[in-house]
């Protein structure tokens, strides 16, 4: 698959870098060889493969909940730079 400079340098803006001239010959090389690989692998047939949710035949070991003593709320808020009765204030981050 072919990438070209103006899209290395939209997903360098998308993910906050920023790039030399070389970086994003260098990046687009790299873009180029990995989608290619990708490409590759969506050759290999796979109809006789069963689907798996998870290579392994493994199971998840969970702990039995338990009641547990909390944290009190005024010490848990104590050490915040800012707070409320109940609640830790942060910074809205996501407008």
């Amino acid at each position: 698959m072919r990438i070209n400079a103006d899209t290395v340098l939209r997903l360098a803006d998308l993910a906050r870098l920023s790039l030399s001239a070389d970086e994003v010959e260098r990046m687009r090389r790299d873009l180029e060889a990995m989608l290619d690989y990708v490409e590759k692998l969506s050759e290999i047939d796979t109809s006789d493969v069963a689907a798996t949710a998870h290579v392994l035949d493994i199971a998840t070991p969970f702990r039995a909940d338990r009641v547990a003593d909390l944290l009190p709320v005024a010490e848990a808020v104590r050490n915040a730079p800012q707070h409320d009765d109940s609640s830790i204030i942060v910074p809205k981050v996501i407008e």
